[in-house]
């Protein structure tokens, strides 16, 4: 059997690299690419700097900050017309997994015309699009080494997973110092998202060999790190290595697919605009629980690996000790549930068939060890609630 492995042909890391971006998309042959951000990282000046770091380079740039978070179909329409008005020939996606996202989108559609909704999985988007250069503001989506982009459709609220290489960054640049400034709550969110899509991409039923060394390689680092990060944002050896984790987790995930955690985390988005990260932290234990008994060796090796069990520990005995640990986790992040959140229990009920229904039909959860069926999903999304 062959596999193939994709990430963007250039990955620059280390403290101040954001400031080589003009350089780096100058050598590409660009000329006006636009910075696809938010208005809050125009707010603290990073947007400016990275325009500035582009007119140095000799190009002309423009910014456009009117991505939101979880990007819909109707959200994308002004940013298609600022590509077009600036008659932009790259981008240049700023931000966390919200705005890179978008930016991935917005890449696609310039070229190809249509609709997101054409292109939702399992359709393969494989087209050419405009070069994106992604550069994270946190650590956890992996958006910027990944072959996907989430987009809900304005129409039905569906969380939609648009999947295929021709969403992959032509380059992706991570600057830990760009995620000193990220709140607690972020700082957990994203932490275990990153987490999540290392552990998620171990155990997933595509997992190939190079796919396993980016999982592991994240996890331990994920398991020393993220603690000491969210307790205290100054610490520059934990931002740093959060950062490196998270897109490592990426490149696993991306070459091995996500599974139930994520199929099951984008309708939360959708019918209740629970971010993401946050959405993955609440499912995360009891999905665990749920499929560690049909890959106990590899939920073991994910437990070993994160510190929480030893090699003298029998495998079952570690795959407990990593359910354990994720709620454990969630208590001390202090990630909180749909009910404290204070998302009604009626409307949870009635939301919780078509969520489950929009789950299965993601095919995340073909992925997992154990593939539920619709009431299974259904009874999942009941145990999370309170």
């Amino acid at each position: 059997m062959s596999i193939d492995i994709n990430t963007p042909p250039i990955l620059r890391f280390g403290a101040g690299s954001v400031d080589s971006i003009g350089e780096l998309l100058a050598s590409s042959g660009a000329a006006r690419p636009i910075v696809v951000t938010d208005r809050f990282l125009v707010s603290t000046g990073v947007a400016a700097r990275v325009a500035e770091s582009l007119a140095a380079s000799g190009m002309e740039a423009a910014v456009y900050d009117g991505t939101i978070p979880d990007p819909t179909t109707d959200s994308l329409e002004s940013g298609l017309a600022a590509i077009r008005e600036h008659g932009a020939d790259s981008i240049v996606a700023l931000g966390g997994g919200s705005p890179i996202d978008t930016a991935k989108a917005l890449s696609v559609l310039a070229v190809r015309g249509g609709h997101m909704r054409e292109l939702k999985a399992p359709f393969q988007f494989m087209g050419p699009a405009l070069p994106v250069i992604a550069v994270p503001t946190t650590a956890g989506t992996g958006s910027e080494v990944t072959q996907f982009t989430i987009i809900t459709d304005s129409a039905n609220n569906e969380k939609m997973l648009c999947a295929g290489p021709g969403y992959l960054p032509k380059a992706a640049v991570v600057d830990y110092e760009l995620t000193l400034s990220m709140p607690p709550r972020l700082t957990a969110d994203t932490g275990i998202d990153a987490l999540t899509h290392a552990i998620e991409a171990y155990v997933s039923r595509k997992a190939n060999p190079v796919s396993d060394v980016y999982a592991l390689a994240a996890i331990s680092r994920i398991g020393r790190y993220l603690r000491r990060a969210y307790r205290d944002g100054d610490d520059r050896e934990a931002r740093e290595e959060m950062m490196t984790a998270a897109t490592l987790a990426g490149m696993a995930f991306s070459n091995a697919s996500v599974a139930l955690v994520h199929g099951m985390s984008r309708p939360l988005g959708g019918h209740f605009q629970i971010a993401h990260g946050m959405a993955n932290a609440m499912l995360f234990a009891e999905i665990t629980a749920f499929s560690a008994g049909h890959a106990v060796e590899r939920y073991a090796t994910c437990a070993r690996t994160l510190g929480v069990a030893s090699a003298d520990d029998d495998d079952q005995a570690a795959a407990d000790a990593l359910v354990a640990e994720l709620r454990a986790l969630a208590h001390e992040l202090e990630v909180p549930t749909p009910a404290s959140r204070g998302i009604e229990q009626a409307l949870w009920e009635e939301r919780v068939p078509v969520m489950a229904q929009q789950a299965l039909a993601s095919g995340s959860p073909n992925n997992n060890p154990r593939v539920p069926t619709a009431e299974q999903v259904e009874q999942l999304y009941r145990a999370i609630y309170a």
